[in-house]
């Protein structure tokens, strides 16, 4: 599993740019009809929402394809295709029935069958999954509409696991697609849900096209959170890639576009400022972002120089060249987040507004510091991270650190984090990420919360104290208890450093004012329930 992330849209303007749109493209653009809706979404590059974590993949996968639960907007794990479950008296058998009406975008029915390998791919990605596969002794069809997961011992937050909203999602694919491993890609795009793919609308690079599944029967449930009934209000939604900012902005302020994922943050002004355009955040729980040391290799496999981390970053000003404006932004020094159950302030008296750079430089000099290469992965076709970056860089070279910038594409940052040798041997030091906030809820699975060393997520922490305490999670029955865990977790982690919090980011999402009926939850983004006037 990878650590999910907006796609990257490239940028290039500056603050107070005009905005104009070119006469050519204008003309080469029709006007949205009253029952489409265009979307500026970035690239679909990889269809697969389990053999990647893409952001766009995972929205894709959540027009196509249903799930067995999914989340209401508190949160809690509701009923989707299951109609029916139940759950044995020892509390190792769950017994799940399909609703009525399920039936695959070929005209085939929906069966156990499929559940059961979808169930068993997902499992080979997701960190949730290989725990519920570690746990289960069986997974089997019972019938064509019925299958039962069979623990070896209980598991009570084993539909928690199955209703996660965080990539990669458990979605429900056919039985002959989810049967290849999760490192081979599905590509045939036929999915049970409330919207089809178009391959005929499919140009790679330029945009892809979903359309209403007329045979789709919602649950009668109303819309709530991602539960309750998908209802879909238009015929079309068609997902643009206009990778030039300016021009985005531009579509849709001349009704071109009519909505924008990730709009630029030097440009709010001008779309709050027309009377047609809003903004509005959908995700209200925001990404965290981090620093991921190398916990591998000098320095910072020295515990005192990833000590010295925490005091050395000045939260304010990452959070500055990350998101300019400071209304969507806030400090965070739970490992837990700002908004979740579990957020504490176990351990935190490192923090401090500005940071504390001389306590940085002292940290490294106790720690031996000797001048080792510090080499900092920079995303230049990530713009808020390559600024993070660069003032990273800035910042450690301010104490005496001799950090260098390694900048690539995405692409190439993503390969090369996986190197575990030296910065000698095309090894690495720190690299920036984000992770939705809401998902840092999740110990279990979300791998920002993994310290099993090479079992880990990039950067490989390993406290076998603190592992033990994370193995309780799952056998903790009530909100107190885990609260209780949350905090001895949260004290240990901010003794070893597993990783360095720079701050939250909210982004808001920007439309025209026809666009109604957007559903505001974590992590992803929904096209049902729209509505275009």
């Amino acid at each position: 599993m990878t650590i999910s992330r907006r796609d990257l849209i490239k940028v290039g303007l500056a603050a107070g740019t005009a905005v104009s749109m070119p006469s050519v493209l204008r003309a080469r653009m029709a006007p949205t009809d009253a029952r489409t809706v265009r979307m500026v979404m970035g690239d679909l590059t990889v269809y697969d929402p389990i053999f990647t974590t893409s952001d766009l993949a995972t929205f894709h996968g959540l027009a196509i394809y249903d799930t067995l639960f999914s989340l209401d907007s508190n949160f809690k794990p509701q009923p989707q295709m299951v109609g029916k479950w139940g759950i044995s008296d020892d509390k190792k058998t769950y017994t799940f029935e399909l609703r009525d009406g399920l039936g695959w975008h070929d005209g085939t029915p929906v069966t156990a069958a499929d559940c059961v390998a979808s169930i068993r791919r997902w499992g080979q990605r997701d960190f949730g999954g290989k725990l519920l596969m570690e746990r289960a002794k069986d997974i089997s069809k019972k019938d064509d509409k019925t299958f039962t997961i069979s623990l070896k011992e209980p598991l009570g937050v084993l539909i928690d696991l199955l209703a996660k909203v965080s990539q990669p999602c458990l979605f429900i694919m056919r039985e002959k697609d989810a049967d290849r491993p999760a490192t081979e890609q599905v590509t045939a795009n036929i999915g049970s849900g409330p919207f089809k793919f178009n391959h005929a609308l499919a140009k790679p690079g330029a945009s892809v096209g979903y359309d209403r599944n007329e045979k789709y029967v919602p649950r009668g449930e109303p819309s709530n959170g991602f539960a309750g009934g998908k209802i879909v209000n238009v015929d079309r939604v068609i997902w643009d890639n206009i990778a030039d900012e300016q021009t985005a902005v531009a579509a849709l302020q001349a009704g071109e576009t009519d909505f924008i994922w990730s709009p630029p943050a030097d440009l709010y002004s001008v779309i709050e400022s027309d009377p047609n355009l809003a903004l509005q955040v959908l995700d209200k729980t925001g990404e965290d972002w981090c620093l991921r040391m190398n916990h591998l290799q000098k320095p910072f496999d020295n515990v005192k120089v990833r000590q010295a981390m925490l005091y050395l970053i000045n939260q304010e000003a990452f959070l500055r060249v990350i998101a300019p404006d400071p209304k969507y932004t806030a400090s965070v020094t739970s490992i837990f987040g700002n908004g979740t159950p579990y957020s504490n302030d176990e351990n935190t008296g490192w923090f401090k507004k500005r940071g504390d750079p001389e306590r940085a430089k002292q940290l490294f000099k106790e720690a031996g510091y000797a001048g080792e290469k510090v080499v900092i992965l920079q995303p230049t076709d990530w713009r808020e991270a390559s600024d993070a970056s660069q003032l990273l860089a800035a910042t450690l070279r301010k104490i005496g650190v001799n950090a260098e910038l390694a900048p690539s594409d995405w692409g190439g940052l993503s390969k090369r984090r996986a190197n575990k040798g030296p910065v000698e041997d095309g090894g690495w030091s720190i690299f920036i990420s984000s992770a939705s906030d809401f998902s840092l809820g999740n110990p279990v699975a979300q791998v920002y919360l993994n310290a099993s060393g090479d079992k880990a997520w990039f950067g490989w922490p390993k406290s076998e104290e603190y592992e033990a305490l994370r193995a309780k999670w799952v056998d903790v029955d009530t909100l107190d208890e885990r609260k209780a865990l949350a905090r001895k977790m949260q004290g240990i982690w901010w003794d070893f450093v597993g990783d360095t919090r720079l701050g939250q980011k909210v982004t808001p999402i920007a439309r025209r004012k026809t666009l109604a009926g957007l559903i505001e939850m974590p992590s992803l983004i929904a096209i049902w329930n729209m509505q275009k006037a």
